[in-house]
């Protein structure tokens, strides 16, 4: 009876042991978070790039995770009735471990979009903005494919074997996806041929926006009416893209029509005015400005007007724009012109018999 006691006794107390080690790791967890963690963090944010505190972020939840997987690990020791030296449980353990190292990785290839913007931005790498988050997920499922792995062969299992069944299963796999291996080969084309880049505007038949991000199976764009539509890649790569960004300017170019009854002199003044005000306005392009008096049409003289902004941003266009409308209108003002403005004219004969005529006032 004694020593039915005395068995009991020690279960309770291995039992009590392993769970306050546990307690004491999950305390030491806490502490680490709250104290430990943000002193190191707040030292890395001293240094010269931000790098050294990506890495804490990304670690902050796995080293978490750590103590714990070691607070069981050294619990086991202790834990009545169990063999910490079983061959599933340190398989575990060593999987545990790789699991923490992917997840870190893992986190910390998610920010490698923004650090590749920052050292492309630096350092002048000459990696176009496009290629830079299609990257970071490539980076992410390299490490998510190699942690698998590594765990795999943990417990045993030949990676080999298992590439050799994906090969047999290939062909099965590739009839059922493939929507998404078309659209992956056009995320390649998209990167490899440049049409755009992120945070360029772009048109297709498909959409019209700025380019905000590109995966691997779609391109984002988030439309003027702040819509974000996702095209697949397969269908982008395929359409006909006018990249509106890359425009060195922007053209303008509509028919002046005035009245028939302008006399030539005055029409001759307003050709000429026009062309000046085009010649001396800041915004521009002098390369290429034509202001002809152009057509007789049925609606008046026709004068046509052909010239380039400088700017290609749309409110700026758009505001250069106006103020050369203005300044047609206040030409016209000057010149006494009238713009040609189509009416119907109706005349009487003297036995009030109605004949129309068409033409301008």
């Amino acid at each position: 009876m004694n020593w039915e006691v005395f068995l009991q006794l020690e279960f309770l107390k291995n039992l009590g042991i392993s769970l306050g080690i546990i307690l004491i790791f999950l305390i030491f967890r806490k502490i680490f978070s709250k104290y430990v963690f943000a002193l190191l963090l707040k030292m890395s944010k001293k240094a010269p790039t931000s790098f050294l505190s990506n890495v804490f972020l990304s670690y902050e939840k796995p080293i978490q995770l750590l103590f714990f997987i070691i607070g069981i690990y050294i619990a086991a020791d202790y834990f009545p009735y169990f063999n910490e030296q079983g061959k599933l449980f340190q398989n575990l353990i060593r999987a545990s471990i790789v699991f923490v190292i992917s997840w870190g990785l893992y986190n910390l290839s998610s920010t490698s979009s923004l650090l590749l913007t920052k050292l492309n931005h630096k350092f002048n790498f000459e990696i176009d903005e496009i290629l830079i988050p299609f990257l970071s997920k490539a980076l992410r499922v390299l490490v998510v494919v190699i942690s698998v792995s590594v765990i795999a062969q943990v417990f045993g299992y030949e990676i080999s074997g298992l590439v050799a069944g994906l090969g047999i299963g290939g062909l099965a796999i590739s009839l059922a996806a493939k929507d998404a291996i078309a659209n992956l080969f056009g995320g390649i084309v998209i990167i490899t041929e440049k049409p755009f880049s992120i945070g360029d505007w772009i048109l297709t038949p498909s959409v019209e926006g700025t380019v905000e991000d590109i995966t691997f199976r779609s391109t984002r764009i988030r439309t003027f009416a702040q819509a974000v539509v996702t095209v697949p890649n397969a269908t982008l790569a395929n359409e006909s893209i006018t990249n509106w960004s890359w425009m060195g300017k922007r053209q303008i170019t509509f028919q002046l029509r005035v009245a028939h009854d302008t006399p030539k002199g005055q029409l001759k003044n307003v050709v000429q005015k026009i062309e000046e005000v085009l010649r001396n306005h800041p915004e521009i392009h002098q390369e290429t400005i034509h202001v002809r008096f152009d057509q007789f049409t049925d609606n008046g003289f026709g004068v046509f007007l052909y010239f380039f902004t400088k700017t290609t941003v749309w409110a700026e266009f758009l505001k250069v724009k106006e103020e050369i409308n203005f300044a047609i209108l206040d030409i016209l003002e000057q010149e006494n012109v009238k713009m040609a403005i189509p009416s119907r004219v109706l005349y009487f004969d003297k036995n009030f018999s109605e004949v129309s005529h068409e033409g301008l006032s």
